[in-house]
């Protein structure tokens, strides 16, 4: 049970429209560019390719509608990435709905782990 959060949230996933939608995933690659100015820094931080960062940059920015990262090209020394207002409030509204449902299941959650406690090991 390393795995499993101690708030018991794990994935909180957010389907606004069929390619619009928020899970721990995006929403952590958008806090890593929002604090590194790097998709590829915030891909690496997360161990996936610049690639697949960029692929889920572009999949946030058209299933939004909207863009909620820019980027510049560059070399090493130049370029980068920021989130833009809309991303900002993206992410946290997110993050503000992953608190609120963390406080909604609490409850719940202690008493299943109670019930996992009582129940017989093998």
């Amino acid at each position: 049970m390393a795995d499993v959060p101690e708030d018991g949230l794990s994935h909180l996933r957010v389907t606004l429209s069929e390619t619009a939608y928020l899970g721990p995933g995006r929403a952590d690659l958008l806090e890593l560019i929002g604090s590194t100015g790097s998709i590829s820094a915030a891909g690496k931080a997360m161990g996936m390719s610049y690639k697949r960062a960029w692929g889920l940059v572009q999949a946030l920015n058209e299933g939004f509608g909207i863009v909620l990262v820019e980027s510049s090209r560059g070399g090493a020394t130049q370029g980068g990435a920021q989130l833009t207002q809309a991303g900002r409030a993206v992410l946290g509204h997110y993050r503000q709905m992953q608190e609120r449902t963390r406080a909604a299941i609490a409850g719940n959650v202690v008493a299943l782990r109670a019930m996992l406690d009582m129940a017989p090991r093998k």
